[in-house]
């Protein structure tokens, strides 16, 4: 079949060929989650996007942290710098 890669790490045939079964089988439909509207909710409430710039500087440690963290999102990343920044203030 070749390579197939998921979240970064290399899935073998017999994988892939495992999930093609189960989905052949069927599923349940009525155990799945709900389907919602929209993106999650952060925070408390509706969120407001606002635009920021950085430098490359600032963007690249802010994202070398990030990762250190395990953060791999680069607008979750944005968030937890504001809330550490906020909670100090």
């Amino acid at each position: 079949m070749g390579d197939h890669l998921l979240r970064g790490k290399r899935v073998t045939d017999s994988e892939v060929q495992a999930w093609a079964d189960e989905a052949e089988e069927g599923y349940d439909l009525t155990r799945l989650p709900r389907p919602s509207r929209g993106r999650p909710a952060i925070g408390n409430g509706p969120g407001e996007a606002t635009t920021v710039r950085l430098d490359a500087e600032t963007l690249t440690a802010l994202m070398r942290r990030a990762e250190a963290e395990g953060i791999t999102s680069r607008s979750e990343a944005i968030r937890a710098a504001v809330r550490e920044w906020a909670r100090v203030a």
